[in-house]
């Protein structure tokens, strides 16, 4: 079956998107989407080995572990941390110094020593394999799993409204160097198709479909131009290179039809299509990025309100052609299911015409055509509209012009789709420790992404708050010393051993011993038996650091908000909903450092 998503539908989606933040009657309304971007993952990137069928045997931090024959192993690593059934690696090495990915069942030795050492004794089978590094991230799976494993890791999140997001496009500057020659905008370009049967029809810049053109510009004053005409004709048929800036200001530019007419060189044509405010300059203005204002900006509506569907803007030469009436400026109606358009061109003293433009726009266009045969020619606009006083024709007369028609409703009604506006950005700044403390500024993060509608901890409610917290906390007093981010920590609570690793650790104001601890847990590295066990509301055991040996109990009296949480016996969980919610944007990447002082504007597109 022959079939195609088109751009139509991937602009559809991000519209959609846009839409989502804003409608529904109020916050709660099934119908209004609650999205939220996050950040994330806290700890280290390390490649990730799954191992299961282990011996009795240990597996030790700094020992290797290897596939085969030592010394001609396909797959060999250095053991970083090892958990209940995985390890995380370093140094991964294969056969002569290349990475391989251990096969799914293979029969893993540990070593130690290297080289010049021996075997430990411990043995598994390999499982899940995922190779990554600190500069090497891993590529995101779109599984359940995965999406577990997120929020296991998961730090913060930030509400995302309509203020915060924007239709995007490439970014185009006016700059004659990097940017000499725009494709005009033409409502047929398209690849030629695999099976046959039509021809398909390039850009100047040798693009097969409008979505990838270089159509537009932003110039220097931040407003962004649509290009009608390149200066394409019979000894330019890919167009020719701009020479002046298009501006809203100068005599160049006709305020009632939105046009900037060159007067030098090509005679490029330019629709103005927006300014972009300065508030969108800053959030949403990136080096690769432009956005699409919004529809209440003042300058889009004057465009939208100017547009006329159906009126023709810009003529072509196809064919210069010859043996037309001599050394003359003849008018020719626009015929088609429109009115009132009008083509002016100029013949030399061969008949064959020099130069062409469009007279009268005429409206209502959805097809339209030239004829230049006896009959059609005229001495004047006036004429041409009413069909009167044609002008002779000879019968050997030859030539071709092409009405350029703009997209529906007219260049300037639909911004989004006459763009290609199938790209969202959201633009979120965390400002600090953003909520009261949701977001810590003593860690990195290294995973970014949006959830829609999560749920309140421990409902089936949307969350609605501005900022949610995605950590566990405890609430220490008599502290030894500070906890260290990043290091494991430990409590003996009912049935065995609690286990999670330090994201936060914040002294409350004024003292050197009492804090709040802010850790995450995994099912990949904090199990005991099997099992992740919760920290407790425990005076008598104390929290352990395993590289600060910082110490510390949980303050059972302690009920009560503080630092974005709200505690309950000196224990404070997440305040998302673990896995609810659709995780519908997922970004790893190297790390993202944290500081008391710093702002951090994150800019995230979002491709349909």
């Amino acid at each position: 079956m022959a079939a195609i998503i088109s751009d139509k539908f991937r602009i559809f989606n991000a519209k959609q998107f846009l839409e989502s933040l804003t409608e529904g009657i109020s916050d709660t309304d099934p119908d209004k989407t609650r999205m939220y971007f996050f950040v994330g993952r806290p700890q280290p990137w390390r490649a990730y080995l799954e191992v299961y069928s282990k011996n009795s045997t240990s597996f030790t931090v700094g020992d290797e572990v290897y596939i085969g024959t030592y010394g001609s192993t396909t797959f060999r690593a250095t053991i970083a941390q090892v958990y209940d059934s995985a390890l995380l690696l370093t140094d991964v090495f294969g056969s002569a110094g290349v990475n391989s990915a251990p096969p799914l069942g293979s029969s893993l030795k540990c070593r130690t020593g290297g080289a010049g050492g021996s075997d430990t004794g411990a043995t598994a089978k390999s499982g899940v394999y995922r190779y990554a590094t600190e500069d090497v991230p891993p590529l995101p799976l779109d599984n359940q799993r995965e999406k577990r494993n997120l929020y296991d890791e998961l730090i913060a999140a930030k509400r995302i409204t309509g203020t915060f997001a924007r239709t995007v496009i490439r970014r185009y500057n006016w700059d004659i160097v990097a940017n000499p020659k725009f494709d005009m905008w033409k409502p047929d370009y398209s690849a030629t198709p695999g099976g046959g049967g039509q021809i398909g029809k390039s850009t100047a810049t040798g693009q097969t479909s409008i979505a990838d053109a270089k159509f537009y510009v932003m110039n220097s004053q931040y407003e962004v131009f649509k290009c009608l005409y390149n200066g394409e004709d019979p000894s330019n048929t890919t167009g020719q290179d701009a020479t002046e800036e298009p501006t809203t200001s100068g005599p160049n530019y006709d305020g009632a039809t939105g046009l900037y007419t060159e007067t030098t060189g090509a005679g490029y044509i330019w629709k103005y299509m927006y300014t972009i405010s300065t508030d969108d300059v800053l959030k949403f203005l990136s080096s690769d990025f432009l956005p699409i204002v919004l529809a209440t900006n003042s300058s889009r509506q004057g465009v939208a309100a100017a547009a006329v569907a159906g009126a023709a803007d810009v003529v072509v030469i196809e064919d210069a052609g010859s043996g037309l009436p001599s050394s003359q400026t003849l008018y020719a109606g626009i015929k088609g299911d429109g009115t009132g358009g009008v083509v002016e061109f100029v013949t030399n003293g061969s008949g064959t015409i020099t130069s062409a433009s469009i007279q009268a726009r005429g409206s209502g266009y959805t097809y339209a055509n030239v004829l230049l045969g006896n009959g059609n020619l005229h001495s004047s606009a006036a004429d041409a509209l009413s069909g009167s006083n044609p002008v002779t024709t000879g019968a050997s007369a030859v030539g071709a012009l092409e009405v350029i028609l703009p997209p529906e409703g007219g260049h300037g009604s639909d911004h989004e789709t006459e763009l290609n506006g199938k790209r969202v950005m959201t633009n979120i700044r965390l400002t600090y420790s953003e909520g009261s403390g949701d977001f810590p500024v003593d860690n990195d993060f290294r995973r970014i992404g949006i959830i829609a509608d999560p749920f309140n901890q421990g409902t089936t409610q949307f969350a609605t708050a501005d900022t949610l917290s995605g950590l566990k906390s405890l609430k220490i007093t008599g502290a030894t010393a500070d906890f260290s981010v990043d290091e494991k920590i430990t409590q003996s609570v009912t049935g065995g051993t609690a286990y999670g690793t330090v994201v936060s650790w914040t002294l409350d104001s004024g003292s050197t011993t009492a804090g709040v601890l802010k850790y995450i847990q995994t099912t990949d590295a904090h199990t005991d038996s099997g099992i992740v066990r919760a920290f407790e509301s425990n005076g008598s055991n104390a929290v352990t650091g395993e590289t600060s040996t910082a110490s510390g109990n949980v303050d059972t009296s302690y009920s009560s908000a503080l630092y974005g949480v709200t505690f309950s016996s000196g224990l404070a969980d997440a305040e998302i909903e673990n896995n609810s919610g659709d995780v519908i944007y997922v970004e790893n990447r190297r790390l993202i450092t944290r500081a008391p002082d710093q702002i951090e504007d994150i800019k995230l597109v979002i491709e349909f």
